[in-house]
Formats: C-alpha cells, structure tokens, sequence
C-alpha cells in the first residue's frame, strides 16, 4: 500500500539532487561565458576551472541521486521523468556554449543535440507501445567520454605540456561516432521488438 503512495512522492533527496543539477546549469554556462571575456587572463582560466568543477559536481549528482534512489527504494514518477531531461539540459547547454566559444564544431554539436532528440523519440515510441528496449552499453561508453570529453574542453587549456582542448576533441569525436552507432542498435532492436509483436 506504501509503494504507490511513495512513487509519486515529489520531495525526496534524490529528486532534490536532480533539481540542484538543474539549478547549476546556467552558473556553469554563465561562468564559461564570462570567462571568454577575460581571454588569456589569469582570471578566464581561475573561471574555466570553476566551471569544471561545477561540471564535474552537477555530473557526480546524476550517478548519486540514482543510486540514493535505487538503494532507498525512493523511485518515483516524477524523478524518473526528470532525471533523464536534467541530464540532456547538462550536455546540451555545455556542447552549445562550447561550440559558442569555438573549441567545438557546429557540425558535432548538431549531431549529437539531433542524436538526443532522436532517441528521446524512440523512447517515447517505445512508451507508447509498452515496450522495454534495453539500454546498451555502447550509450553508457558514449555518456562518460562525453562528459570526460566536456570537462577538458571546458579548460580551455591547450599547451604542448598539457594539451587538454585537443583530448577534449578527440574525446567529443569518439563519443559522436559511439552516440550515432549506439542509436544504430537501438533502433534495431526496438524494430526487432515491434515486428514480433505484429507478428503475434
């Protein structure tokens, strides 16, 4: 009799972690750029590495308020629709303002923002049909290069002792490649999915 009444809970910790997650995003964006007005300055680098930080923080929150969640049983309509959308807010807003600030390609952002909304779609798709497709594990791979791949652009540091923006790159590249193939099964096994169900 509790388990409902619990599932469409709104106050609990892990839903308040989503919602700070949130609540860091436009400080994170903010900070970045305000640091490309300080270019070349000590202080655009003692932002940049604010901005990591909080990056890495609002990151951290993502793995914690599932795991709190999981292992309190605090699972709810609410966070299960809100953690997902706090996530694509996070990378979203951070690949925008990196391509705004030129340590990213317009095309690679492109991909990956259509990537995001492309599987949105599937998922809902999914919903509807009352299917569960498995999440690979290509789409986890692609989520922490990503993130590792956001944090180094985010330094904005390139030197031939540290040449943190072109990793950064390299990462982005890699988890675009991952993204579209991932996307690639999915699709096929929802596909999969669908067809047996027509066919029975």
């Amino acid at each position: 009799m509790n388990q409902p009444k619990r599932y469409l809970e709104f106050d609990n910790l892990p839903n308040r972690l989503t919602l700070f997650r949130i609540l860091l995003i436009p400080f994170i964006i903010g900070i970045l750029y305000t640091s490309e007005n300080y270019s070349g300055t000590k202080l655009s680098l003692s932002l940049s590495w604010i901005a990591v930080l909080l990056f890495i923080f609002a990151s951290f929150t993502d793995f914690l308020d599932g795991h709190i969640a999981r292992k309190r049983n605090l699972v709810t309509i609410f966070g299960s629709f809100l953690d997902p959308i706090a996530d694509k807010f996070l990378v979203i807003s951070t690949l925008i303002i990196l391509q705004y600030l030129e340590r990213l390609s317009v095309i690679i952002v492109i991909i990956l923002v259509l990537r995001e909304v492309y599987m949105l779609s599937l998922r809902l798709l999914a919903l509807h049909e009352k299917l569960i497709i498995p999440v690979n594990k290509l789409g986890k791979w692609k989520t922490a290069i990503q993130m590792v791949g956001i944090g180094f652009l985010m330094t904005g540091v390139q030197t031939t002792i540290f040449p943190f923006l072109n990793i950064g790159k390299a990462c982005i590249y890699i988890a675009c490649f991952v993204a579209v193939y991932s996307a690639y099964i999915y699709t096929q096994n929802l596909i999969k999915e669908l067809y047996k169900r027509k066919g029975n």
